[in-house]
């Protein structure tokens, strides 16, 4: 109920500062007004005054009618404590950078004889992205709401080892979406590498502008698209992509307990790398996880087929090391 009422509340606020700051300074600005400026701090783009309040309007309504969508339809998703904070968060983060660009497009176009003269100072673009990434901690703070229940019966059975026998429990999750759009991206830095060596790209910026897309994509894809995981003695290990690398490894002597556990991306704020620091999970795809508890308290759950068998080896292991 709060956080509808708060994403509404919010919204408007928004909203009428958005609408109310340049219309009633509109005798006071240029038509057009410069909406976007070069490296060296000149503009270098322009639209109408109203153009530029529809295009500012609409960029704030995508991010404000998602978010209150959530609150509205899916409130479940804000049970989970990360979900909250990434909610809270993105509201104001994202209220208050729209604001700020438009109340700094404003001053820079404010009594300016023309767009091109207008001015911005490279310290307003400073100040404005400190503001919203301020007022996104801090809404995420005061939004975090009480921390999540712990399961009331979280570690399974230890496996039955026999002296001296040694067992090892492997598991591998694959999922096709993220492969298919690495796929593509590796697909696509070949034919633009080709393109650029032959000399027939359609413009100097075409380049810098769609290879660093290209390459995130590439290893977003590789390194979420499956993810293994290993038992043994030597503890915990985590590999990530068709390789295995990166990778990372949990010694038994940092684990205190481990269990099954049925997660969705919707509980943990998606697919990926997610959670906070202390309870984190790595969802490569819904269902069954391999959660483990280190000595410290911080809890890490991966996807992994069959998980109740590796928590099992993961507590024997742990018991055995405690015995010896």
């Amino acid at each position: 109920m709060i956080s509808r009422l708060t994403a509404t509340v919010w919204g408007l606020a928004v909203t009428a500062v958005l609408v109310l700051l340049p219309l009633s300074l509109s005798d006071r600005l240029p038509d057009p007004i410069a909406t976007h400026w070069g490296a060296g701090g000149a503009p270098d783009g322009s639209m109408s005054q109203g153009a530029a309040l529809i295009a500012v309007l609409a960029l704030w309504s995508a991010i404000w009618l998602v978010l209150l969508g959530i609150a509205l339809w899916l409130p479940g998703t804000l049970g989970k404590q990360a979900n909250r904070i990434f909610w809270w968060a993105s509201l104001f983060f994202g209220g208050a950078l729209v604001l700020g660009m438009s109340i700094t497009t404003v001053l820079a176009n404010l009594d300016a004889p023309g767009w091109a003269a207008a001015e911005l100072a490279g310290w307003q673009v400073l100040a404005v992205i400190a503001a919203a990434l301020a007022a996104g901690a801090l809404a995420g703070y005061a939004g975090r709401g009480t921390a999540d229940a712990k399961p009331a019966h979280q570690a399974v059975p230890a496996m039955s080892l026999r002296p001296g026998q040694r067992t090892v429990w492997v598991s591998r999750v694959s999922v096709l979406w993220p492969m298919i759009a690495a796929g593509v991206a590796a697909a696509g830095i070949a034919v633009t590498g080709a393109l650029w060596v032959a000399g027939m790209l359609p413009g100097g910026a075409f380049l810098p502008g769609i290879l660093p897309v290209l390459i995130i994509v590439l290893a977003a894809g590789l390194v979420t698209g499956s993810v293994s995981v290993r038992v043994s003695e030597n503890g915990l290990a985590i590999g990530f992509g068709p390789f295995g690398r990166p990778g990372r490894h949990i010694p038994l002597s940092q684990i205190e307990s481990a269990w099954a556990e049925d997660r969705q991306p919707g509980e943990v704020g998606g697919w990926g790398f997610r959670g906070l620091p202390g309870n984190s999970t790595i969802m490569v795809r819904g269902g069954d996880c391999l959660v483990v508890r280190y000595r410290s308290g911080r809890l890490l759950a991966v996807s992994a087929d069959d998980a109740e068998r590796g928590a099992a080896l993961v507590n024997a292991l742990v018991e055995e090391r405690i015995a010896s």
